[in-house]
């Protein structure tokens, strides 16, 4: 039986993609499990990032820019929030736009209820555009990363209602059709760098720009992960396994990061 949680896992694995003297963009999140996605595992893998190997790393969320992640509140609450130590606060909408428009930021931790073969996302609507099966939450500043971060990172749950063939709406472009119809439609060379899931991990590392499997966390099963696909992505010839966390890195996060299970819920 494994010693640590897939929320962990994924914790663990986002905070190896982080670099050191680099600011990350953590979105303000909504609630259940996608608050855990784009706020609670951004911000575990932040701060074991900055405890290892990147201790410069930083974060701009809600409206704090560079709070202290050794004292991250019980609670994210409005309360909490004024008070938590940050190097400045607060940051206005107009901030935020003109440092996502700068490229000041090289990371940002994005999720979607779509995602297709190319990186593309959608968080608009599911079916069509005026009427609708399900009305989304919409754009948000999804489409400001995906135009300007350096190396957006997706996380997700791994469902084949999720990874389709095809979006249907895109909120934020990946790679469109592929290869260089990025930047043949005038948008930096930049793109989704990596989908971190609760059953695997994803790359866009090939000429084609199409997603492809990196490696399989301990446990789960190329059969899995391809039930859970809408597409089929590239397979390389060798599979590679998630790193485990270690007992060290499980121990920080249940006992100085989240003790609370604030970040990492359920």
């Amino acid at each position: 039986m494994a010693f640590y949680t897939c929320n962990e896992l994924m914790a663990a694995a986002t905070a190896r993609e982080l670099r050191d003297n680099e600011l990350g963009f953590i979105g303000v999140g909504t609630d259940g499990r996608a608050y855990t996605l784009a706020v609670g595992i951004p911000m575990v893998a932040a701060r074991l990032a900055q405890l290892s190997h990147a201790p410069d790393f930083t974060i701009f969320w809600n409206n704090l820019l560079s709070p202290k992640l050794d004292e991250i509140p019980p609670y994210l609450t409005q309360d909490y929030l004024t008070k938590w130590p940050c190097a400045f606060q607060p940051v206005t909408c107009e901030d935020k736009n003109e440092m996502l428009a700068s490229e000041r930021f090289d990371v940002s931790f994005d999720s979607a209820p779509q995602i297709d073969r190319f990186g593309n996302m959608n968080i608009t609507a599911i079916g069509d555009y005026k009427k609708p099966k399900v009305r989304l939450v919409g754009c948000l500043a999804q489409p400001d990363h995906f135009a300007f971060v350096k190396r957006p990172i997706i996380l997700t749950d791994l469902k084949k209602r999720a990874f389709v063939e095809k979006v249907d709406f895109i909120t934020s472009v990946g790679y469109l059709e592929g290869g260089d119809s990025r930047i043949q439609a005038g948008l930096r060379p930049y793109g989704p760098w990596k989908v971190i899931t609760d059953k695997c991990i994803l790359n866009f590392d090939n000429e084609q720009k199409e997603m492809q499997l990196e490696s399989l966390h301990p446990g789960v099963t190329l059969e899995e992960v391809l039930d859970n696909m809408g597409f089929r992505p590239r397979i390389p010839k060798k599979i590679a396994t998630t790193p485990e966390p270690t007992k060290e890195q499980v121990r920080v996060i249940r006992e100085t990061i989240d003790p609370n299970h604030s970040l990492l819920r359920a």
